[in-house]
């Protein structure tokens, strides 16, 4: 009787067996069977089993499903696998907060024991955030220009790994002076993937101002800071021959409105109807200079050559605010003249006795705008003299200055 092997169960494969006669059946002695495995399993063991005469097989096979090298983890994610590293396993990868996927999300292990697709990294792509304040609006202060801003410097957050770059500014910095208008100031930072995050916001400075004022006519003007700023301050004064009306300065106020009352510049009246020569003078304090000349009779030489010298410098004399006063005759017989108006005699007798003029010969003298006795002549002076004299006076300099700049001069 023929021997029987027992028959060949493959557990996930198969047997494909023949035998030495070509008999139905498959497990007589001397029958070959050629093993295989299903689909994601692999062979251990020999590749044919023969059915010996002891009526066992030749050996012993097993089929093992095939297994993937285990994944290597990405830097800053992981994966998730629904069955290990088996055959026909998926795996899915993940990034932590802040990464991107790079790569295939989602692989398989397959039949060649090698995993479908590329495999993942995760990557910094999102920039880092940061906050910038809001608009900083500020109002210059009195006199200024310019407005001392400050604010805390934002910090920059990154959603990955948190490591960033110093936090870079275009623009100028907290408690800097800004001038007036918008300025733009921007913050830049870095994360280690070089992903960049800006903000950015305007600083602005408002100047407060007042409409901007003239020189009233016949007079000057001269203005602190911008001339129209909030705080600024604009003096007036007049040109020789006028007297100031109205406020002799005004500030620029918080309401954008000036102080005070517009100035304007007035002929001056001269009132030579006062009792006493000292209540004359006052009439000039700060206002004009003097000067005065005294002659005992109206045909003394010194006297006629010296108008005949003042006549053709008039514009000298009015751009030195010099008021020139006549003291013309001796007692009783005397009068005293400013320009067209006359001095009554006593008054005129008064100003030669005040001042302690001779009465018996020529003289001049010279008066600053404090009434003060600056100068004396006993014989006629050039306008070019007394120019010089005056015009080495301290109020003098700031008056040629103020001239120098609204232009003006003698032709």
């Amino acid at each position: 009787e023929t021997p029987w092997c027992s028959p060949i169960k493959v557990k996930h494969g198969y047997a494909n067996c023949r035998t030495p006669q070509g008999e139905y059946y498959k497990n007589v002695l001397g029958t070959r069977c050629e093993i295989r495995c299903q689909k994601g399993y692999e062979l251990h063991g020999p590749h044919q089993l023969i059915c010996q005469s002891s009526k066992r097989w030749s050996g012993k096979v097993l089929c093992k499903q095939k297994r993937c090298p285990t994944l290597s983890m990405p830097t800053n994610g992981g994966f998730k696998c629904l069955d290990g590293a088996y055959f026909g396993s998926r795996c899915e990868y993940y990034c932590s907060p802040g990464y991107q996927l790079k790569g295939d999300r989602i692989v398989s292990c397959m039949d060649n024991k090698a995993w479908s697709g590329r495999p993942a990294s995760c990557v910094d792509t999102e920039p880092p955030r940061i906050q910038c304040p809001s608009v900083k609006e500020k109002t210059a202060e009195p006199n200024k220009l310019t407005a001392r801003v400050f604010w805390d410097t934002p910090e920059g957050r990154d959603t990955a790994d948190g490591i960033l770059t110093d936090v870079i500014l275009k623009g100028l910095p907290p408690g800097s002076h800004f001038p007036e208008g918008d300025h733009k100031i921007q913050y830049t930072v870095y994360d280690r993937a070089e992903n960049k995050g800006t903000c950015k916001f305007l600083v602005k400075v408002r100047v407060r101002r007042c409409v901007k004022l003239n020189a009233p006519d016949n007079g000057y003007i001269k203005c602190s800071g911008d001339g129209n700023n909030y705080g600024a301050t604009c003096e007036f004064s007049c040109i020789g021959g006028y007297e100031l009306q109205g406020s002799p300065a005004r500030v620029c106020q918080y309401n954008s409105g000036w102080s005070g009352v517009e100035p304007t510049c007035a002929p001056m009246n001269i009132n030579v109807n006062v009792r006493t020569a000292a209540a004359l003078l006052d009439q000039f304090y700060e206002k004009r200079r003097l000067l005065i000349i005294s002659t005992p009779t109206a045909a003394n030489f010194f006297y006629r050559m010296q108008l005949g010298m003042l006549q053709p410098a008039q514009c000298g004399l009015d751009l030195r605010h010099v008021t020139v006063v006549e003291l013309v005759g001796v007692f009783p017989a005397q009068i005293g003249r400013i320009g067209v108006k006359l001095l009554p005699p006593s008054l005129a007798l008064q100003l030669r006795l005040l001042l302690r003029i001779p009465h018996y010969n020529f003289n001049i003298v010279v008066m600053d705008k404090h009434g003060m006795d600056k100068e004396r002549y006993p014989f006629p002076a050039t306008p070019a003299e007394l120019f010089a004299l005056i015009d080495k006076f301290p109020l003098r300099k700031d008056e040629m200055k103020l001239q120098a700049e609204i232009g003006q001069s003698c032709p």
